[in-house]
């Protein structure tokens, strides 16, 4: 049984397309690498994994299960977690905070207004061993408004894997860190076991096409190169739409 599968996924706003009849399938434990060019439809492709948007043909099946209609708020119980492009965290707060409040999204207690975060054991506890897993234990109660731009990164890395995901969305993770801050992220990714299958949009191709096993060209909101990464490098479509030679 495949970790996720699309089939035939559309998606139009107006008459622009973004995603056009997108097949998708993605074994257990597979990492794969989506890859086109500036509004090729990557993120819309996420956002409708994650039931952000609504597609107006298609499925999306998690293990099997058909979770088209399924909301938003309801797909992380069902073991799906995602990170995004620009990054959505609350720089007020101290990163072990911002941890605990996504481990609080799904939790029953999440309804009740009179919950004090801070007596709540087992989430403090879940989100330092999160925080460890990235190596940002030793500055858990700092600010995140006072963390580099590579931790913010690793802290909303962080913040997905303490809700125990089955399937991994990460929207260009690589996205503004340093060489340095690269090599840790990469390493941190490596680190994650097999059993969390992880789907990843990327521009910097170096680091990309090191961790991808399959990879998916998309180009105008459809699949035009797929396959492992000797395929899809050698793939003339790939030099023309997206290498640019």
């Amino acid at each position: 049984m495949s970790s996720l599968t699309l089939s035939g996924l559309c998606k139009a706003f107006g008459g622009l397309h973004v995603t056009n009849n997108v097949d998708l399938d993605v074994a257990p434990g597979e990492r794969r690498l989506i890859i086109g060019p500036n509004g090729a439809g990557k993120t819309t492709l996420f956002n409708l994994i994650t039931g952000e948007i609504t597609p107006d043909r298609g499925s999306i099946h998690l293990f099997g299960q058909d979770i088209t209609r399924v909301p938003s708020r309801r797909r992380p119980h069902l073991g799906m977690a995602r990170t995004y492009q620009i990054i959505t965290l609350f720089p007020r707060n101290s990163i072990i905070h911002n941890i605990i409040l996504a481990l609080l999204g799904l939790s029953p207690t999440r309804w009740n207004p009179l919950i004090d975060i801070k007596h709540q054991g087992h989430l403090l506890e879940n989100a330092r061993v999160a925080l460890e897993r990235v190596g940002l234990g030793h500055i858990a109660e700092r600010p995140l408004g006072q963390t580099s731009y590579g931790e913010r990164r690793r802290v909303e890395i962080a913040m997905a894997l303490a809700q125990n995901p089955k399937v991994l969305l990460l929207d260009e993770p690589f996205a503004g860190l340093s060489i340095d801050e690269r090599g840790d992220v990469k390493q941190l990714l490596l680190s994650i076991p097999r059993d969390v299958t992880i789907v990843m949009i990327e521009h910097n191709m170096d680091v990309a096409l090191e961790f991808a096993e399959r990879i998916t060209l998309l180009h105008f909101g459809e699949v035009i190169v797929e396959g492992n990464r000797a395929e899809v490098v050698a793939n003339p479509r790939t030099r023309e739409v997206y290498l640019g030679h």
